[in-house]
Parts: C-alpha cells; sequence; structure tokens
C-alpha cells in the first residue's frame, strides 16, 4: 500500500502565499508522475500541476506564472508553491501519485485525503 501525506493548506488573504506538501511512502517501486488537482464547491475536480520523473512539469492556464511544482526524489515529496492566491484559487487540494508499486506489473494512481486552501478577499 501507499500512503500520502499532506500538509500546508490554509487561511490566506488575496496576493498570499502558501505552500502545499504531500510525502508518499510505503512499497513504491518507481514513480513515473506527481502532482495536484483541486476541486471547488460545486465543481469538478480539475488539474493544477504535474511533475515527471524526469522533471518535466505541466500546469493548468488558470495557475501559471503564480504556482510552482518541484518534487524531492530522495522524500518522495511534492511541493506546490502559490504565490499571488486568488478567491478563485480557494479549493481542496488533492495530491496524487502515478507509479508502480512492488509486486504491481501495471502502473496505480494514489491520491491524498486534500487539504483546504482559502482565499479571502
Amino acid at each position: 500500500q501507499v500512503q500520502l501525506v499532506e500538509s500546508g493548506g490554509g487561511l490566506v488573504q488575496t496576493g498570499g502565499s502558501l505552500r502545499l506538501s504531500c510525502a508518499a511512502s510505503g512499497s513504491i517501486f518507481s514513480i513515473n508522475a506527481m502532482g495536484w488537482y483541486r476541486q471547488a464547491p460545486g465543481k469538478q475536480r480539475e488539474l493544477v500541476a504535474t511533475i515527471t520523473s524526469g522533471g518535466t512539469t505541466n500546469y493548468a492556464d488558470s495557475v501559471k506564472g503564480r504556482f510552482t511544482i518541484s518534487r524531492d526524489n530522495a522524500k518522495i515529496t511534492v511541493y506546490l508553491q502559490m504565490n499571488s492566491l486568488r478567491p478563485e484559487d480557494t479549493a481542496v487540494y488533492y495530491c496524487f501519485v502515478l507509479g508502480f508499486m512492488v509486486g504491481s506489473p501495471l502502473p496505480k494512481t494514489y491520491w491524498g485525503q486534500g487539504t483546504q486552501v482559502t482565499v479571502s478577499s
């Protein structure tokens, strides 16, 4: 099994910053990609950012230039630095890991429990 533990959410004013962390542990053989999704009330879950094992990043248009995703391979941790936050960034943020676990021939996706980010106007 794989466990993902998120931290770093909270309440911040418009224009402020937050840094989310997501640490993975368990029977991990290799990781293809890590990243973040978010879900606002009444809306579908949307992709925020991803980073591959090689360091290639991808961002939603709405966060480009404001958010930065990074990872620490040794700690199996992914980070999301969020700057210039806006009220529309308010959502529950979920991290994910896509990869191969020990004894599994197929890649699987694992999810964190979610962390609330609230941006006040």
